[in-house]
């Protein structure tokens, strides 16, 4: 046996906690997030990550799908993936850009603004819902500790 077979024994799985475990609490906090914002914007709105998608490129017109993986977290596949779909629905247009011909840039149409609207006020709703357990005084602190994780993760994987 290697040295980190032998430190997982039956002991130390019996005393393993799952509620002690922050992947497994991350993820429970991404599930409860999840429902929260269904349940705030409605199940036949913009999900989470494609109002993350229309947020950011509204809020930066012309920005490329290398840059919108950056901007929202979101993985280079599902990126092109959601793009596509949201084209489809009349929500985005892409655009060769001037400068260099292989690089699309995305703008969001009338109808993609209207969705974003539409869903902005259960976003903030649920994000209010979400983070009422912390104690006010508390909450900047909690934003910039998870700031931090990503910071730290996305840096050092």
């Amino acid at each position: 046996m290697s040295g980190d077979t032998q430190a997982i024994t039956a002991d130390s799985l019996l005393n393993f906690s799952l509620h002690d475990s922050p992947g497994h609490l991350l993820r429970r906090c991404q599930q409860l997030a999840v429902d929260l914002y269904t349940m705030e914007v409605g199940a036949n709105g913009l999900t989470p990550r494609q109002f993350a998608l229309l947020l950011a490129v509204y809020q930066k017109a012309g920005i490329s799908q290398v840059d919108l993986v950056r901007q929202t977290g979101i993985d280079r596949s599902t990126v092109a993936e959601m793009v596509a779909r949201l084209i489809k629905r009349g929500l985005l247009v892409r655009q060769r850009t001037e400068n260099d011909r292989r690089t699309n840039a995305l703008a969001i149409t009338a109808e993609g603004e209207r969705q974003l609207r539409l869903a902005q006020p259960g976003v903030m709703r649920s994000q209010e819902r979400l983070i009422s357990p912390i104690p006010v005084n508390r909450r900047a602190e909690f934003i910039a500790m998870l700031q931090q994780l990503i910071e730290q993760l996305e840096q050092n994987p």
